[in-house]
């Protein structure tokens, strides 16, 4: 059981820092960011905090929203929110991924880091440990407004990006190429892992409180049998 757990959760770190690293890829591809990075460097700005902590921020803030609206949160949510946020700040403050201005270069790294958020989303994802909390409130909203969720998350994204760039966030062409190209390189990678995200079933927070919550009443009912047994 630990075991288990513990490669469990190595799978969702993996997939986290992954994302993490895909993210950092495409920011210094420079060609401008995807709506969540728009947003986030708006943040960022106007704070005066780094992208990664304006992530955490925004992330903190959609648990919240998640939690109220119902839905049901994970240890991969709340790790989601947190480590995404810290592995872009020790990429980018640490200078580990180069910013490139060579028009080639900018379209390849481009493109590479949204495989590589591809292949970050397959392990955090596949680890089942719950949804980010961005992913979690489309669910939701969905059943609120009842709308696709194609149709829901567009709008969020389209929401944050007229924001983020009110707030001075860099748009360019990358931003157009990640809007339209993102899901196909998810996609991809989750193609060539042959993994089907359908059949991923998620252990929430309630579900280790139930476990628990069961351990120690089995416990409990142990120890009184065992008392009559004595007496007796």
């Amino acid at each position: 059981m630990m075991k288990k757990l513990l490669l469990t959760l190595g799978r969702l770190f993996l997939g986290l820092f992954l994302y993490a690293a895909g993210i950092v890829l495409t920011i210094n591809a420079n060609l401008g960011l995807s709506p969540w990075q728009v947003f986030h460097q708006g943040v960022s700005n106007h704070i005066g905090i780094t992208m990664g902590q304006a992530s955490i921020i925004v992330g903190f803030i959609f648990v919240i929203l998640d939690w109220i609206l119902g839905e049901k949160l994970g240890i991969g949510t709340i790790c989601n929110m947190l480590f995404i946020g810290i592995f872009m700040d020790v990429l980018m403050l640490n200078n580990l991924i180069p910013v490139v201005n060579n028009i080639f270069a900018q379209f390849l790294m481009l493109a590479l880091g949204m495989f590589v958020i591809g292949i970050g989303s397959y392990f955090y994802i596949g680890a089942g440990l719950g949804s980010g909390p961005r992913d979690g409130l489309m669910v939701p909203l969905t059943k609120k407004f009842k709308k696709s969720v194609r149709f829901i998350r567009n709008s969020i994204e389209l929401t944050v990006l007229v924001i983020g760039y009110i707030l001075s966030g860099t748009v360019g062409v990358g931003t157009l190429i990640m809007v339209i190209g993102l899901g196909y390189f998810v996609q991809f990678a989750f193609t060539l892992f042959k993994f089907d995200v359908s059949k991923v079933k998620h252990t929430f927070i309630d579900d280790y409180i139930r476990i628990i919550n069961d351990n120690i009443t089995k416990k409990k009912e142990d120890k009184n049998i065992s008392k009559e047994k004595t007496t007796t």
